[in-house]
């Protein structure tokens, strides 16, 4: 599964749109006003399915991840050199970036690929490509995806 995750140009507050392969949108993403980053994800049916909250006064930087109004995990950087890392505490993920920090895999602990988020550079806006191994998995890539953005922001 595709997607293709653009940053609204003209917003108060973080809103992104979320598009699969056909251009349809999938998720909506509006940003509130909290101390912090806290972004709510909508389907395209105008439900809410999750929220990404920017822990704040954290080190390394923390982001909460909710489906709903249910708690399902944090994604936390590590400290590293030369290469971004995270931790998704709720399912064993990992996540990895380049040198660049445009470039991301996400991997489950028995080091199979879950997704690949590649940054798109000359954008008028925050743009990424996500590629998602299991169509499943779209909505924690997607949070992953929020919460890094989240962190280069602060």
């Amino acid at each position: 599964m595709k997607l293709l995750f653009k940053q609204r140009l003209f917003s108060w507050f973080d809103s992104y749109d979320i598009y699969d392969e056909a251009g349809n949108t999938v998720y909506e993403v509006k940003g509130q006003l909290s101390w912090g980053h806290c972004l709510k994800i909508f389907d395209s049916a105008g439900t809410e399915v999750g929220t990404v909250k920017e822990q704040v006064f954290t080190l390394p930087p923390r982001f909460e991840m909710y489906l709903g109004s249910t708690y399902a995990g944090s994604i936390s950087k590590e400290f590293s050199f030369f290469k971004p890392k995270y931790n998704i505490d709720c399912n064993g993920w990992h996540i990895e970036g380049d040198f660049f920090e445009c470039d991301y895999s996400i991997l489950a602990p028995d080091g199979r690929s879950v997704a690949t988020i590649s940054k798109q550079v000359l954008q008028w806006t925050d743009t990424y490509v996500i590629e998602v191994v299991e169509p499943q998995d779209a909505l924690y890539t997607l949070m992953f995806v929020l919460a890094v953005d989240a962190e280069k922001c602060s």
